[in-house]
Formats: structure tokens, C-alpha cells, sequence
């Protein structure tokens, strides 16, 4: 049986478990009794598994909204990955090309673009580079690619963070049930007590 104070988290290996991206697995709660020795260790032992529960869902609105940000980024990438790629199979052409472009949300203006070895990236920040089309081409793709791999792994991130959530879910009513079960056996045990000292008092 585990001492007096044993803290919920589990052994020093289960801490380590970790799972790609760092985020620690939940413990186990297979037995009780590995977590609390007496009543006096559920309140603090839940309250742990609270603050576990806490900083997993504090982490999975933190994904949510990277998500929600690289779900918007992906596009915008693909859509000037697309126009890059179409400037560069036009580069030799003599006739320029007639297009439209947007200003803000509610005005377009039409333009001639000639042939071009060169374009501009926004980069964020105030900041627009210049880069040679071939170029440009590749640190799109290269962009592209890391913004995927990375809203996969937000993906899978949140997918393991409801898991660990649910198992300290289940770790606290485990805890909270065993107390119950505690309460009744002291109950019944006084109430035992209390019939075995009237039945002596009467017979004496």
C-alpha cells in the first residue's frame, strides 16, 4: 500500500512518458490504493488530478487556436504557391498577362503583368523580400509543407490530450468512488461497534 502523501503523478519512468511534441501521458489509476493510503490523501490527491486536468485543457485551447490560425495560413500559402508556379511557366512569354487583383475586401483593379524572373513574398511583420522565381517556388513549397506536418500534429496533439483528460476523468471518480466505499466500511464499523457495546450493557 502506498504511503501517506504519495503524490498522484505516477513513477519517475511513467513521467517520462511523454508522447512526440513533449506532452506527458496521465497516470494510470489501475489501483487506488497505489495513489491514496487514507481518506486524509483523497482531497489532495483529487485536487492534483484537477490541476493535471487544468493544464491539459489549457494546452488543448492553446492547440485550437493554432489550429484554427494554420487552417487559415495553409491556404493563403497554397493560393501564392499556385500563382508562383503559374508565372513561372509563362516566364517566356512575350505578351503579358491581363488579371485582376484585390485592394481590400470590396475593390479590385486590373493589371498587365509581364513575363517575370522575380517576385515578392510577404513575409509578415511589414517585411516583403524579393526572390527569384525558382526560388520562390521552393520556399513556398518548403512553407507548405511545414505548416501540413504541422496542423497534423495539432491534430494529433488534441486527439491525445482529450484521451489523457478522459483518463483523469475516470482516475477522479475512481478516487472519489473509493472514498465513498471508505465511508460506508467506517459506518458500517461504527454501527457494528455500537450494537456489540448496548448488547453488553444489556447483558450486564
Amino acid at each position: 500500500m502506498a504511503s501517506t502523501g504519495k503524490a498522484p503523478a505516477a513513477s519517475g519512468q511513467e513521467d517520462a512518458q511523454t508522447n512526440p511534441r513533449g506532452i506527458p501521458y496521465a497516470p494510470f489509476v489501475d489501483k487506488v490504493e497505489d495513489y491514496v493510503a487514507t481518506r486524509q490523501d483523497v482531497e489532495p490527491t483529487l485536487r492534483s488530478f484537477q490541476e493535471m486536468i487544468s493544464k491539459y485543457q489549457f494546452m488543448e485551447m492553446n492547440l485550437q487556436k493554432r489550429m484554427g490560425g494554420l487552417k487559415e495560413k495553409i491556404p493563403e500559402i497554397q493560393k501564392t504557391l499556385d500563382t508562383v508556379k503559374f508565372l513561372k511557366l509563362r516566364r517566356d512569354e512575350t505578351e503579358p498577362i491581363e488579371t485582376t487583383f484585390e485592394l481590400n475586401d470590396t475593390l479590385y483593379a486590373r493589371a498587365n503583368v509581364p513575363a517575370t524572373n522575380e517576385v515578392y513574398i510577404w513575409l509578415g511583420a511589414n517585411v516583403m523580400l524579393s526572390y527569384p522565381i525558382d526560388e520562390a517556388e521552393v520556399l513556398l513549397t518548403s512553407k507548405l509543407s511545414a505548416a501540413q506536418t504541422s496542423l497534423s500534429n495539432c491534430e494529433e496533439d488534441l486527439d491525445f490530450l482529450r484521451e489523457q483528460i478522459t483518463t483523469m476523468e475516470v482516475a477522479t471518480a475512481r478516487v472519489y468512488n473509493w472514498e465513498v466505499v471508505q465511508k460506508r466500511k467506517e459506518k458500517t464499523s461504527d454501527e457494528e461497534e455500537q450494537k456489540q457495546s448496548k448488547d453488553k450493557a444489556s447483558s450486564s
